[in-house]
């Protein structure tokens, strides 16, 4: 029996280890798929279009805002970065799990542009962890140390529009429970209703 992809979408402060955890997913479940982001800003040195990510003109970015064709976008340091719709709905009717690795707030266009999503948020083990992961780096100031530990409180806030939190203390841990979750989503009835409809025709006819 087919059934589409799931859209996994995971969430975190900086430092929860996002990029880690979801490397570890990559590895390990070979069913699952990265999406990959359209951006405004040039290629650094190794990254390759269409892998990396998509590069495109910024007209090109603003024409697929105006015609909906992204399902969360923003724009940073005066770049434009966005999930196309298109390539994710593309991989999940052909029944590839997806996976997204956004902040909070492009997690909350998603929710409303794919409610049927999964939404994980990933966290520290605690804030004493968290302040050790950032300060950790050795490469920022105490002021921008501040402001992440600001911003990270902040992301923590919205923890409550997401369907799962984990914590990740060991990585393959994290890895291990989110794959959990995504086994068990697929067991929802409502992911599920041409099995059931196929069960139910048959019985009436036994």
């Amino acid at each position: 029996m087919f059934r589409p992809g799931l859209l996994i979408v995971i969430s975190g402060p900086s430092g929860a280890g996002k990029g880690t955890v979801c490397r570890a997913l990559l590895e390990h479940y070979p069913e699952l798929v990265l999406s990959v982001s359209k951006t405004t800003r040039l290629p650094r040195a190794g990254e390759q279009d269409g892998v990396s990510y998509f590069f495109v003109s910024k007209a090109d970015f603003e024409a697929g805002i105006s015609a909906g064709d992204f399902l969360e976008y923003a724009i940073v340091y005066g770049e434009f970065y966005g999930t196309p719709r298109q390539g994710v709905q593309q991989l999940l009717e052909a029944g590839r799990d997806v996976l997204l690795e956004i902040d909070t707030q492009g997690a909350r266009q998603v929710r409303e542009n794919f409610p049927a999503g999964v939404f994980v948020f990933l966290v520290p083990p605690s804030g004493a962890e968290l302040y050790a992961r950032i300060t950790g780096r050795a490469t920022e100031s105490e002021e921008k140390i501040r402001q992440r530990l600001s911003e990270a409180a902040a992301e923590i806030a919205q923890v409550y529009m997401y369907d799962y939190i984990v914590v990740n203390d060991v990585v393959e841990k994290a890895r291990d429970e989110i794959a959990a979750v995504i086994r068990a989503e697929k067991c929802r009835p409502t992911r599920n209703i041409e099995l059931i409809e196929g069960l139910s025709g048959e019985v009436m006819f036994l």
